[in-house]
């Protein structure tokens, strides 16, 4: 088998798959979205947000190796931060209160699409179930995160008054922390992955997250843009207004 080659399938992956190329990423950065639009977004992003310290716990229990939970840890730093000055989750809770949501409201998790809970729940199950090799591989979207953060800086502040270097510092602070994460997860995908079945169940893993990511914005585009069908216990425009 050849790193090369695999790196290469893994890129290709995120080439067709990753969620830049959901509408709902464009009509969000090309400054179409309004603004219930954006506190949607902001409320089911956060579903995840919250999760992802969650998974890299599971993750850790499960690993044996001190050296790889060393390197792993800073994952779950980078989001939960320190006790006085937060990480990434509460930056997301600045964006929140910039496009006028309560930060409390949208911490307690209420009003999430339950399409949404249930592609996040489904992504810390898998990372806590799977072998280690695919619950790192499924990481990897990090490879094709850095973009899709400058898209997104560019176009909120060229289009929505809300966005400052405030409201956006989780997007500018993941510019330094997601390429610093994948190049060890993708070493160790490279590294371990070294039979064909290895490498086909590493580029599958890679596919469920793209999908978990997709799936989300699907929910969002279905209950907010169109056709606008918002299901029971779902974010209505209005609720949680700081």
């Amino acid at each position: 088998m050849s790193r090369d080659n695999l790196e290469t399938r893994l890129r290709a992956i995120g080439a067709e798959r990753y969620h830049d190329k959901h509408p709902f990423h464009h009509k969000l950065h090309g400054g179409d979205c309004t603004p219930d639009q954006v506190r949607a977004w902001v409320i089911n992003r956060w579903a995840y947000q919250a999760a992802i310290p969650m998974k890299d716990a599971a993750f850790m229990s499960r690993c044996a190796d001190p050296d790889m939970r060393r390197e792993w840890r800073s994952r779950i730093e980078d989001h939960d931060g320190g006790i006085e000055d937060g990480g990434g989750i509460r930056r997301w809770l600045k964006l929140a209160e910039a496009v006028g949501l309560d930060p409390d409201y949208v911490a307690s998790g209420r009003g999430v699409l339950p399409a949404t809970q249930f592609a996040v729940d489904a992504y810390v199950h898998y990372v806590r179930e799977k072998p280690l090799l695919q619950a790192v591989a499924s990481s990897l979207t990090e490879l094709f995160a850095p973009k899709i953060h400058e898209n997104r800086i560019e176009g909120l502040l060229k289009h929505y008054d809300f966005a400052n270097d405030a409201s956006l510092s989780y997007f500018r602070k993941r510019l330094t922390e997601a390429p610093k994460d994948v190049a060890f997860g993708l070493k160790w995908v490279l590294d371990h992955a070294d039979t064909a079945e290895k490498e086909d169940m590493a580029c599958a893993a890679l596919i469920f997250k793209t999908n978990v990511l997709w799936a989300q914005l699907d929910a969002l585009w279905g209950a907010y843009v169109e056709p606008g069908r918002i299901p029971p216990g779902a974010w209505q425009p209005g609720e949680g207004m700081s």
